[in-house]
């Protein structure tokens, strides 16, 4: 098997400084587009100011975060935002202080655009030049999504090709990650999903199959199968049980092979949602649900109760509209549609076959979860909700305790673009959800990014120490935190 192979079966188709012209331009309606700015070049590291409370005692480690950071060139630029050369960045925290580094990972992509001093090579929502050579998926590879740790590695991950390794330390990119000969070039999401033990779950999608991979937590591989999918659908993310693995499969389809990629692709609600049920130890083993139909990027972790019912909640949209045009429409300082704004829902799937979804009324995207209960029974996601007015992003974070209904939030205001914040568990805590939020933001007023760190038992109570940056970085998507 290899990436030929699975593709034609499935019949799918460092010290530098910003540039402050870049960096703060801002469209005339909304200066929140500095969310959105350039980022000319890597940032060296530096010390965050603490502007207001005190570092948590037993607090240290590393977050690191992923997303686009580059978008325009001379020659031509990126048409969707989800085409930005990946800028891995790193906040540390140690002893009560914190910094922060970032470097652009090093793909073959970047290297291309650079030397065309242009956006030759497209992707997500951006078409290619007339005459560009694409090899493969890996020449498009922005590696701006996620990170994954590895060993002693960091993998910066796409969602259609290779993870790049990372020098943690240094955040020097050390190469494309071939986890087989044979299978170089293989798709690997951005998503993966983990056990207790450190086993790595994660798909990678083509058309109507996908290939499922098992990793150990050094990231050495331990299986790779492929499995046929009901639907060609587009996945970006999955979740998991204990014993199962659960793909939602939404009525975005692909139709054809085209570039960029969201044009291979169609809304059909006619098809319905079809969610995927697979046994780990026996992949051939499945059930598949039905549900209306919604589009979801983001789910959060899976757990099967004694009865058999598989329970989880996803953020979803009411169509495609934002992998379409809500991205674009960002990039190029317009707000989207009122009506692209993602709602948490709760899903329920029994042993008699019936698919429940559950509506809660929550604004809410990027839901994380306590990585201790990954896979076991939980009530509570962590989220990031979404205001009103002039910021059409993100302004708040707030946990969801699903069996109880009730919502601890705080919300920044409009002033700040608030990203996904990851949860990381006191040292001497076991209780769901006991420790801590971490959060970054960029803060409109003070034209930069900081970082926050918030009691996790107390959301409302507002961060209970929060650093300062002295520049604002773009927006960025995903990230992991590793204590140390």
């Amino acid at each position: 098997m290899n990436r030929r192979s699975f593709l034609t079966a499935a019949g799918a188709t460092a010290t530098l400084a910003l540039n402050p012209d870049s960096l703060f331009a801002a469209a005339a309606h909304g200066d929140w587009t500095l969310g959105f700015a350039d980022v000319e070049a890597d940032v060296a590291p530096r010390d965050l100011t603490l502007i207001q409370g005190r570092p948590p005692g037993g607090l240290s480690g590393s977050l690191f975060r992923n997303g686009p950071a580059r978008f325009r060139r001379p020659g031509g630029s990126a048409t969707h935002w989800f085409d930005g050369d990946g800028l891995v960045r790193r906040f540390r925290i140690r002893d009560g202080r914190a910094s922060l580094a970032a470097r652009f990972v090093d793909t073959p992509r970047r290297r291309t655009d650079t030397a065309a001093n242009a956006v030759v090579t497209g992707g997500f929502g951006t078409p290619h030049a007339p005459g560009v050579a694409i090899a493969s998926a890996d020449d498009v590879n922005c590696a701006n999504i996620s990170v994954q740790f590895a060993g002693d590695e960091l993998w910066a991950l796409w969602e259609s090709g290779s993870p790049f390794a990372i020098d943690p330390e240094t955040l020097e990119t050390r190469g494309l990650k071939t986890l087989r000969p044979d299978l170089a070039g293989m798709p690997y999401l951005a998503h993966p999903r983990y056990e207790p033990d450190g086993t790595v779950w994660n798909l990678g999608l083509a058309g109507s199959r996908a290939i499922v991979w098992r990793l150990s937590s050094s990231g050495a591989l331990e299986a790779a199968e492929v499995v046929d999918l009901p639907l060609a659908s587009y996945v970006h993310d999955f979740t998991a049980t204990e014993r199962h693995l659960v793909i939602v499969l939404q009525p975005w389809v692909q139709v054809r092979q085209s570039a960029p990629l969201n044009s291979g692709f169609a809304w059909k609600p006619e098809l319905g949602t079809r969610i995927l049920v697979l046994d780990k130890a026996d992949l051939s083993r499945r059930r598949v649900f039905e549900a209306d139909p919604f589009f979801v990027f983001h789910m959060g972790d899976a757990w099967e109760e004694p009865d058999g019912t598989v329970r989880f909640d996803l953020c979803a949209l009411p169509d495609a509209g934002f992998a379409v045009q809500g991205g674009a429409d960002l990039l190029a300082g317009r707000r989207p549609s009122e009506a692209l704004r993602p709602e948490l829902r709760r899903v329920s799937l029994a042993p008699d076959g019936v698919c429940r979804v559950e509506r809660t009324g929550l604004v809410a995207e990027f839901p994380r979860t306590d990585p201790r209960f990954a896979g076991r029974p939980r009530t509570r996601t962590l989220f990031a909700g979404m205001g009103r007015g002039d910021n059409p992003l993100f302004q708040s974070l707030g946990i969801h305790d699903g069996k109880r209904d009730r919502t601890d939030s705080f919300d920044f205001g409009a002033r700040h673009l608030v990203e996904e914040a990851i949860f990381t568990p006191r040292p001497d805590g076991d209780a769901e959800m006991d420790g801590w939020v971490l959060g970054v933001s960029v803060n409109l007023d003070a034209r930069a990014s900081e970082l926050h760190v918030f009691d996790a038992r107390r959301i409302s109570d507002g961060p209970v120490c929060t650093w300062r940056a002295d520049l604002a970085l773009p927006i960025s998507l995903h990230g992991q935190f590793r204590p140390g």
